[in-house]
């Protein structure tokens, strides 16, 4: 099957070879806290191609109807699970919103240098499923569109999924049966195995204020795994990560769709845990990388953690990439052993530990001395690396630098007051290796209504973590 026949690739091999140039990238653009109730959250139509003479360049805003959306992850209405099916195309961007629980669907079809808004799912039709805070948003084979939430409608955790119809975008149905996991956040399912595998963040009561960390050990935040019989839409087997796993987030399988395993990175835990099929049938997982923290003065604390949200695999499944947004670095590692990960890359772009940031490193168990914050075009790098999107082929990394609005207030207070960025870093895909692109930089503060807190990018596409492929047989 051609992948021109429908709306994605037929294997990740096909999509890192055969996928379409790439011109431009969708980021979400969410306001400062100190502005929100004024002006409205928007989507950016940025220009990646460097051939083009808008390379680099803001090219289009979609501005959103209403205010304090804290947009932040997105998805599309179809991908490579359907790529087999001509009926479908990959013309709609479903854009939920943490803050308002709002779901945006946006038509990217009709013009993908302007997108616009298509419909819009108010939060009282989320709430009325018993939900709040929608999240990751995946495509299913059979055309609809499955959305993960992290709280119920009052807010506490509790984590359910919504089921839209992939025609009319209304709501349909929940998708889970029994009761809903403890807490929620993304989502990644494995037909093969009949399986999905979700992560919890917290109650978004607890972390939309600000991160408090006296709620890990009042249990606002989560450190599991949850596994679900795929067929069954039932609980079947939770995996408690421990201390080291706190608060889990992005979840991935390898894109080998008969690859019994993946990874999540632990926020909190500054961790990465494998997860696997057993021989037994169950569902293991095992700690394979762990970033330590660095003892510091004029933080806080007197020990830093790096902080890590974001995690992207290469399509040939070589490659796993992350930022550790406090400390400040992006890191590569070789997986062709997934059980002992190796580091070939690493790259610095700003954090807290930087040179002149104001704190001192006292002890480090991986760095001699203190990194120099570097600057692109003249200017330094605010916050630290925390979103991360490879380009199909693998060759380029793309880094924006806000986690949340009020979390990017509390541990990066210039980040609101001067906007956040989006980088690229070159990759060395034979022998490991980043390099940062002095040439590239789409600088937030500098936006016409004020900065802004550019978050999640996505390719028109597709990219290396909104498709999921399927096992013929």
């Amino acid at each position: 099957m051609s992948c021109c026949e429908g709306p994605g690739y037929a294997s990740p091999m096909d999509a890192m070879k055969n996928g379409p140039k790439e011109e431009i990238m969708y980021i979400t653009c969410v306001v400062p806290p100190q502005t929100r109730v004024t002006r409205p959250d928007y989507l950016v139509t940025v220009n990646v191609d460097p051939k083009s003479k808008d390379y680099c360049k803001i090219i289009h805003r979609m501005y959103l109807p209403n205010v304090s959306d804290e947009i932040h992850h997105t998805g599309w209405n179809a991908c490579s699970s359907c790529h087999n099916d001509p009926t479908k195309s990959r013309n709609r961007m479903i854009i939920p919103a943490l803050g308002s629980s709002r779901v945006y669907v946006v038509d990217t079809g009709s013009n993908k240098y302007a997108p616009k808004i298509h419909k819009v799912i108010e939060p009282s039709e989320v709430q009325a499923h018993g939900l709040s805070t929608p999240h990751t948003t995946h495509c299913l084979a059979s055309g609809d569109v499955m959305i993960s939430c992290i709280g119920d409608e009052k807010g506490e955790n509790n984590g359910g999924f919504l089921i839209l119809d992939g025609e009319t975008f209304e709501i349909k149905e929940n998708w889970e049966r029994g009761k809903p996991s403890e807490f929620g956040y993304d989502f990644w399912y494995q037909p093969y195995f009949n399986i999905m595998v979700t992560s919890g963040w917290g109650a978004p009561n607890a972390f939309f204020p600000g991160f408090n960390p006296f709620d890990i050990p009042r249990g606002r935040y989560g450190r599991a795994l949850y596994f679900w019989d795929w067929k069954k839409h039932e609980q079947i087997q939770t995996i408690d990560l421990g201390p080291d796993g706190d608060i889990p987030l992005e979840v991935r399988f390898l894109h080998n769709p008969k690859a019994p395993e993946g990874f999540v990175t632990c926020c909190l835990g500054s961790s990465i845990f494998r997860f696997f099929k057993q021989k037994n049938g169950t569902w293991g997982a095992e700690k394979v990388i762990q970033v330590p923290p660095k003892k510091v003065e004029g933080w806080v604390l007197p020990e830093m953690p790096a902080i890590t949200p974001d995690i992207v695999l290469s399509l040939d499944d070589r490659f796993l990439y992350f930022g550790c947004w406090l400390h400040g670095d992006v890191r590569q590692y070789d997986i062709t052993d997934t059980h002992n990960p190796k580091l070939v890359g690493q790259v610095w772009l700003g954090g807290s530990i930087c040179k002149g940031e104001g704190v001192t490193v006292t002890d480090d168990k991986e760095l001699k001395s203190q990194p120099v914050r570097p600057l692109i075009k003249g200017k330094r790098i605010m916050g630290g690396p925390q979103m991360v999107m490879l380009s199909l082929d693998g060759k380029r990394l793309y880094v924006t630098t806000s986690l949340l609005s009020n979390w990017d207030n509390q541990f990066y207070p210039d980040l609101c007051k001067k906007g956040s960025m989006f980088v690229q870093i070159d990759v060395d895909t034979e022998k490991g290796g980043l390099t940062l692109n002095k040439n590239f930089l789409v600088d937030f503060g500098d936006e016409p209504g004020g900065p802004v807190l550019a978050h999640e990018m996505r390719y028109p596409g597709g990219d290396c973590t909104s498709d999921i492929w399927l096992a013929d047989n």
